[in-house]
């Protein structure tokens, strides 16, 4: 797998994550009961959004045809993948 590819897995988690915070804000409004739920949910996603942010900045170091495995351990690389993975698949109402 290239730097390039990873790059483009880590832009869709972004993409993601940004719909779901821009969801939830619109949600702590719809009741007094559950504001604070979507506002703790809200700051989550916020984290998890920066922590991708720093993710593609580190990649960006690296040239977009260098291979990730050459980056990454085996363990790393797995675990970054699955980590993008549900990210990519994470609905708003899920996190």
């Amino acid at each position: 797998m290239k730097i390039k590819e990873l790059l483009e897995l880590v832009d869709e988690a972004i993409a993601n994550v940004k719909i779901a915070i821009v969801s939830s804000k619109q949600r702590i409004f719809e009741s007094p009961h559950t504001s604070w739920e979507f506002t703790k949910r809200s700051l989550k996603l916020e984290d998890e959004l920066e922590r991708l942010n720093k993710i593609r900045k580190y990649l960006q170091q690296f040239g977009e045809e260098e291979h990730v495995e050459g980056k990454f351990s085996e363990e790393e690389l797995k675990e970054l993948l699955e980590y993008l993975r549900v990210m990519q698949e994470m609905r708003s109402h899920e996190f």
